[in-house]
């Protein structure tokens, strides 16, 4: 019964994620009136080059203690984020408006043209506040519309205007706890705040739970602040009128910045403060998307049923049936997949590579799996960014244990037990998707390097990323390569004739059907794809994986049937070849990926500029559909696989 409550609580879980559900990711912190709370920046960020750059490439205000950079996990470092801090700051509870923060150098040729061009990409300014993400609220015909951060600045009629004033609002939530000795933060929230002891346990405290900014541009007197200092008072009145500009953007001119902030209380509790990010939009859509694929894998079970209880059972049935004399008879009338008995089990052409890839597939489809798992129950939070990332990171690595057992027992498979090569198989697949991985991500991060971005993985993370590869996961690669070498081989129900079977002339190239197979698992996820790019090229949130969830499993579903129903299709034309078509019948779904991933970019993407962001796209596009080619071919040659088995192990042959 235990087990059996444990399981509803899974359940309950995943589908109550496909809601948004999630875990904080780090503990509420307490913020005594008057304290400083301290605002960091993230990388610049636009949709329009989607290549990352430091805050501190332009010429913003920095903070007196110098610019520091935040303690980043290994998949904040890979997504391109670069948390610094920055020179604004807020006491707690306490409104402050006309904060004078720094008048900057006039502007050198340099950097009016950076800028210039900064604002011509539609880039973005992240800032954080207590592991929160600036948001910011505009309307449009009638609708409220979210956005994280705020543009650098606007061009209107060839003018360039810089958002120079910033009004934040915070808001924030009583300290429900008062006795609690210590409270804990995460990453960059947990810097310069007192903790509260038993003294001063009753003191009441607040909980920052909501950060909205909304930008101005404000045209200051240059003469008024020469001798201001950082957080002193402007010495006039600031309108902010967000729709209005009035700061243009001049060579050799400074540009004063300033910032007001508000406190307000709110009714949100801690536990929800992300709702804001994470409110799901287009749950109909998703759901639809389920009931579209749920049609797919119906239709394609009926036909395996037909096949798998109708003709297949009849056939063997009615065989079974004959005594030998008959037998003898009717070998010569078979048809069909009968008449291949004796080759089906025949080495396919270039065995090792289909070996490897099909362990390769398992490491992927097993860390796709784990990685979904764990964020539809929420352990996986925004709010600790790059979890995601490295979760998937190491349960790569550690998942080669399997890649390497499944690899090595296959090949021991098709070489009839033979132990000869093993030790190579392993090796390969520890290595074949990997370096293809590297090397496209190497590639792409040169271009990154040329163009100075952030998004460029430092020297330091590439040795890291070697090291991991090379120390961890080929190791288990070999080890599970050991496990599979000492296991029993599978053995063949039937024998395997020495002189090969000539396949009959077909009406049509069996390939043209393989490459035509791909369009049922992509119509079962093109819906959700949608969402999924939308979150990385667009910069939404994605945290649906409740529904991300079930739409995996039901292309697992898709693809086994499909790739089954082909080859039985090409068993009956007496195609035995089936090894490799079984693969790509469903692993050509990766090509439909691709093709929409171009449709993607010409028509949603049409702001995406230069050369440079599209061929970072494209490259991030081929590796992601090579990454699913391996997983969904993985399952749909281990599903022939069985059904090869399954079906000659019931033919009773002499």
């Amino acid at each position: 019964m235990g087990n059996f409550g444990i399981w509803v609580l899974t359940i309950c879980l995943i589908f109550q994620s496909g809601f948004g559900f999630y875990l904080p990711g780090s503990y509420p912190l307490k913020h005594v009136v008057g304290n400083y709370l301290s605002v960091k920046v993230n990388s610049l960020t636009s949709i329009d080059t989607e290549m990352p750059f430091s805050y501190y490439s332009l010429p913003f205000c920095k903070p007196v203690e110098g610019v520091k950079d935040s303690a980043e996990n290994l998949g904040e470092l890979l997504m391109g984020d670069r948390i610094e801090n920055s020179p604004y700051r807020f006491k707690m509870h306490t409104n402050e408006t006309e904060i004078f923060l720094c008048q900057t150098n006039k502007l050198s040729s340099d950097d009016f043209k950076l800028l210039t061009k900064r604002i011509d990409e539609m880039y973005q300014v992240n800032l954080i506040l207590d592991n929160l993400p600036a948001i910011r609220y505009t309307r449009k015909e009638g609708f409220m519309l979210r956005w994280t951060g705020y543009p650098i600045g606007v061009k209107i009629k060839d003018v360039y205007y810089v958002f120079n004033h910033l009004k934040f609002k915070v808001l924030v939530h009583k300290y429900e706890e008062t006795n609690v000795a210590r409270v804990m933060g995460t990453g960059d929230a947990v810097e310069g705040f007192p903790s509260v002891g038993n003294k001063g346990s009753d003191v009441p405290g607040y909980m920052v739970v909501g950060f909205e900014v909304i930008p101005c541009s404000v045209m200051h007197n240059g003469d008024l602040v020469k001798n201001l200092k950082m957080y002193e008072k402007y010495p006039s009145p600031i309108k902010c009128e967000p729709t209005t500009v009035s700061m243009p953007i001049k060579e050799g001119e400074p540009i004063v910045f300033t910032y007001e902030v508000t406190f307000e209380e709110s009714d949100i509790k801690w536990p929800s403060r992300w709702d804001a990010y994470l409110k799901m939009e287009g749950a109909k859509v998703h759901w639809f998307s389920i009931l579209n694929s749920l049609m797919v894998i119906t239709f394609l079970a009926g036909i395996v049923l037909v096949i798998l209880l109708r003709t297949v059972r009849r056939d063997l049935t009615r065989y079974e049936e004959l005594d030998k004399e008959a037998q003898a008879l009717v070998n010569e009338e078979l048809s069909g997949w009968k008449l291949v008995v004796g080759d089906v089990f025949r080495a396919p052409s270039n065995p090792a590579l289909l070996c490897i890839m099909v362990g390769d597939g398992v490491q992927i489809l097993g860390m796709a799996i784990v990685t979904i798992l764990f964020a539809a129950l929420g352990f996986m939070s925004p709010a600790s960014r790059g979890t995601l990332i490295t979760g998937m990171l190491f349960s790569y690595m550690i998942l080669g244990i399997a890649a390497g057992y499944v690899a090595v027992r296959l090949w021991r498979t098709i070489g009839f037990g033979d132990h000869k090569g093993w030790v190579s198989v392993a090796w390969k697949a520890a290595c074949f998707f990997p370096g293809i991985a590297f090397f496209i991500l190497t590639i792409l991060n040169f271009l990154l390097w040329g163009s100075h971005s952030t998004g460029a993985i430092p020297f330091s993370l590439f040795v890291i990323l070697l090291l991991l590869w090379f120390c961890i996961s080929v190791p288990l690669t070999l080890v599970g390569g050991y496990f599979g070498a000492k296991a029993p081989h599978i053995e063949y129900p039937v024998r395997t004739n020495q002189i090969p079977r000539e396949i009959p002339a077909q009406k049509y190239p069996s390939w043209l059907l393989v490459l035509g197979a791909g369009t049922l698992p992509f119509g079962t996820l093109f819906i959700e794809l949608f969402f999924i790019m939308s979150s990385i090229w667009m910069g939404r949130v994605y945290y649906v994986f409740g529904f991300l969830f079930i739409v995996l499993v039901l292309l697992v579903v898709v693809c086994a049937e499909v790739s089954l129903v082909l080859t039985y299709m090409h068993l009956c034309v007496e195609d035995w070849k089936w090894w490799w078509k079984s693969f790509f019948a469903s692993g050509s779904v990766a090509i439909y990926i691709f093709l929409y991933s171009i449709n993607y970019l010409i028509f949603d993407l049409k702001s995406l500029s230069g050369p440079v962001s599209a061929t970072l796209y494209l490259g991030y596009s081929l590796f992601m559909v090579l990454t699913i080619m391996f997983a969904t071919g993985t399952v749909g040659f281990l599903s022939s696989f069985w059904f090869v088995h399954y079906l000659f192990s019931s033919v009773k042959l002499d």
